[in-house]
């Protein structure tokens, strides 16, 4: 009996370490067929402060957070371990540099179509939680409503092959 408390317990500690986090404005452009990759875009709120630490999608192989940066006239993306998550701040992944990549797609990602993602955050109390969320597939040629920081303002870009072109 004293495990079903607990584990009642536990269930409900993370429960509400994920109804403290809000993801909105999520989306990812359609690719092309054979396309291997990916970028997801997300606006995420927490009311505690925490850290992005992962991301998972049935539709890949692999997720990452990845960074983007404009350095001696290139476009270089990177992974990185974690994104900051103040407390009560909207992060717009876009704007802020950041972007979630999907690496070896299972399967073309159709427009109109929506994929599930779930994000690992840690929180500055030492508790984790996970939180889920869709990304809806607008088409293939649609730009942002907001061009991602450093990004021409020209409004998005062609995922098919960035990453191959990037350097890491």
């Amino acid at each position: 009996m004293r495990k079903v408390i607990l584990a009642v317990l536990f269930g409900l500690s993370f429960a509400a370490q994920a109804a403290d986090v809000e993801v909105s404005e999520a989306w990812t452009r359609a690719t092309a067929p054979g396309q291997n990759s990916a970028m997801v875009q997300a606006v995420i709120t927490s009311r505690q402060a925490a850290e992005l630490v992962g991301v998972t999608c049935s539709c890949a192989e692999t997720a990452e957070l990845h960074s983007m940066v404009h350095e001696g006239g290139m476009m270089r993306m990177r992974q990185v371990e974690s994104i900051e998550l103040p407390a009560g701040t909207a992060v717009d992944l876009g704007a802020a540099g950041y972007h979630l990549m999907l690496l070896g797609l299972k399967q073309q990602i159709r427009e109109g179509k929506k994929i599930e993602l779930t994000l690992t955050l840690r929180y500055k109390n030492g508790k984790s939680g996970k939180v889920k969320f869709q990304a809806p597939a607008r088409a293939l040629d649609a730009s942002s409503s907001k061009p991602m920081h450093d990004m021409p303002a020209a409004g998005g870009h062609d995922m098919g092959n960035m990453h191959k072109h990037m350097q890491h």
